[in-house]
């Protein structure tokens, strides 16, 4: 397994390149504005074949460079979560509301991950994990095996999602959070924004996830 990383856009936004390097297989966990290009050239470079965008959900900086995996890589699989499909294909919606200086083509998802559905990226097996509160159709992506956990915008290093959007919901976030942190402690988290980090960091220094888990 390996995992690269590049951080960009106007939000600041992870995306992470993780790949099956004996199989030659790689997939991208969410693609955030002017971002991805690095990684993908990477893919290209090590010969990898880039099977699929894996986003953890629909809001802009997570899938805004959509048209650019595609170019690079034509048969890539889209995957989003039916709950938010709605952002990702109208995302003009977003564009005047956070007052965006470009534009992001509406995007359909060639699948819909569903709650404990195992995926694989070679012989790396992933579990999809429905995580809603940030947004509905937010999902991590676990490594059992390899404790590995892609999280999107549910635990981001010291802080949580925003539940103040339109179409959050803390009762929901509080939930899947608690069920996240269930997971084993040694779980490498690789957050939306920030610094990787583990479970067990989050629990002895967040005090988002600390409030939670106390309250539950």
């Amino acid at each position: 397994m390996i995992i690269l990383t590049n951080t960009g856009g106007v939000a600041m936004t992870n995306c992470y390149l993780i790949a099956d390097e004996k199989a030659g297989q790689a997939v991208l966990f969410d693609a955030p504005d002017h971002t991805t290009a690095p990684l993908l050239e990477e893919a290209a470079a090590r010969g990898w074949d880039l099977t699929g965008l894996w986003l953890t959900h629909g809001h802009f900086d997570h899938f805004a460079d959509h048209p650019v995996v595609r170019r690079r890589f034509p048969t890539v699989k889209v995957l989003l979560h039916a709950l938010d499909e709605p952002k990702a294909q109208h995302p003009d919606v977003q564009t005047r509301m956070f007052q965006l200086p470009f534009v992001i083509p509406p995007l359909t998802a060639d699948a819909h991950p569903t709650d404990n559905e195992k995926l694989a990226i070679g012989s790396l097996e992933v579990v999809v994990i429905h995580t809603p509160g940030h947004s509905p159709g937010h999902v991590v992506y676990h490594f059992p095996k390899e404790k590995v956990l892609v999280g999107g915008d549910l635990i981001i290093g010291g802080s949580i999602g925003r539940t103040d959007l339109p179409d959050s919901d803390h009762q929901q976030m509080e939930a899947s959070v608690r069920r996240v942190m269930c997971l084993p402690a040694a779980t490498r988290l690789l957050g939306g924004h920030g610094e990787a980090s583990t479970l067990a960091e989050e629990r002895q220094t967040n005090p988002f996830v600390q409030e939670i888990l106390a309250a539950g």
